[in-house]
């Protein structure tokens, strides 16, 4: 059910858009872009998602993570996926994506998470420490990856995420708008000013009920009559506009999208939710000419990844999920000459404890590292990797929570850029990118 504050911030967003200057002109630029956020619920593990393949490396892991077998989590080194030229393998379930790697087109993006300013392990521990507020609770790191903005403090910023700010900037007057969610609804497709979309997955766009041809049906045409009265308060006038959009947008998408498919073989034996999100995120993309837009902001996630205990098996299987459903997604891209203008990232709430927990897993964390995919992503390993010692000095405590030495911001402005966001409009976007000195991190050429 619609909330009155709801409805009402869907009001003011549409009168909002309403209000803005046509931005149809392209503001981001007249070719094709799409961004795709892979979101990994539950807080990835990254510390065996990426690991050092050099002697020392993989040593300091083995020893800070224990025995597989013995409540420890170690990973042999020899079931690693090298990354060639990387120094670095990936866990064995994600040995799909080194294909990508090895093509040029896959980044790594070491220890990156929430931070309102650069921070030392010094600064972290000072009494007045600008920390992110709430570290290590799901849904507060969930928000800060999601929004681009992290905040300390009580104080919330806005509650637009940063897809849907970037969503702000071009009004596209389109009936299907630039953000669109096959995961349900989220912070990071809200705006201000503009609305994503929320659709399921699968092949079929149509409202149920209104047939193959809405216009045609009784029961379309009394939603009609019933969307246009003159509604005398605001939250009915405000239902009203968010049902009328979302029938003419599922028209739109039903149609544009009932001739797509050509990539569908790629998925074979794929069936994890994963899998069908991107497989309906390939088909949106494919029938992209039918939806008359120029970029498109994608949001799909899957969860499991809070593996307080059985880690190495639980993160086996989601990896086991995720690997194939990427590899899938990134060659359907190229199938459809579209590898250079999609680019796929993935995001966490945040890394896992170097140090196992009892039960054979691990507890919440900071700094973690991602994937960033596509044809027009030079591939190789962005940022540091942190000195895998517990307390040492990239540690925040003494079980291996890394203090990140990449912040979201950076990560999400070097996307948005590619994207099409100007400079002048980046502060805007991510406002807390004037806090650190490099704002690209040179994913793209």
């Amino acid at each position: 059910m619609l909330s009155r504050r709801h409805l009402l911030s869907h009001a003011a967003a549409l009168a909002g858009a309403s209000a803005l200057p046509s931005l149809a002109a392209p503001l981001m630029g007249s070719d094709y872009r799409a961004l795709v956020c892979v979101f990994l619920y539950g807080g990835n593990d990254g510390n065996n998602m990426v690991i050092p393949m050099d002697a020392a490396g993989y040593a300091a892991y083995a020893r800070a993570r224990g025995t597989a077998g013995a409540g420890g989590l170690t990973l042999p080194q020899s079931s690693l996926a090298p990354l060639n030229g990387g120094g670095v393998g990936l866990h064995p379930a994600l040995t799909p994506l080194a294909d990508i790697w090895n093509q040029g087109h896959l980044a790594v993006q070491a220890n990156v998470g929430p931070l309102v300013r650069p921070m030392t392990k010094a600064e972290f521990n000072a009494a007045n420490a600008q920390r992110p507020s709430n570290l290590f609770s799901h849904d507060d790191q969930q928000d800060q990856w999601q929004r681009g903005q992290s905040y300390s403090g009580n104080t919330l910023p806005s509650t637009a995420g940063w897809g849907g700010r970037v969503a702000d900037l071009q009004a596209t007057g389109g009936v299907v708008p630039m953000a669109l969610s096959v995961s349900g609804n989220n912070v990071f497709m809200n705006g201000a000013t503009s609305q994503g979309l929320t659709v399921g997955s699968g092949t079929n766009f149509a409202i149920k009920g209104f047939g193959s041809n809405p216009s045609a049906s009784p029961l379309y045409q009394l939603y009609q009559s019933l969307l246009q009265q003159p509604y005398g308060n605001a939250e009915e006038r405000a239902a009203a506009s968010v049902l009328n959009q979302a029938i003419k947008a599922s028209n739109v998408l039903n149609t544009a999208l009932s001739s797509t498919g050509s990539v569908a073989g790629l998925f074979n034996g794929l069936s994890s939710s994963i899998a069908q999100q991107l497989l309906t995120v390939a088909k949106m993309i494919e029938g992209r000419s039918g939806l008359g837009v120029t970029r498109q902001l994608f949001f799909v996630s899957m969860g499991g990844f809070d593996t307080h205990n059985d880690q190495l098996n639980q993160q086996n299987q989601l990896f086991a999920d995720l690997a194939p459903a990427l590899k899938a997604f990134y060659d359907a891209m190229q199938q459809l000459g579209v590898a250079n203008a999609v680019t796929t990232f993935t995001a966490s709430d945040f890394a896992r404890t170097l140090q196992p927990a009892s039960g054979g897993g691990t507890d919440h964390a900071w700094g973690n590292h991602q994937f960033v995919m596509g044809g027009a992503v030079k591939g190789g390993l962005y940022g540091r990797m942190p000195q895998l010692v517990l307390g040492g000095p990239d540690d925040s405590g003494d079980e291996g929570r890394w203090l990140p030495t990449t912040s979201v911001d950076q990560m999400s402005a070097t996307l948005a850029s590619w994207f099409g966001v100007g400079a002048a409009d980046l502060g805007g976007v991510f406002p807390h990118l004037a806090n650190f000195s490099v704002k690209n991190l040179g994913y793209f050429g």
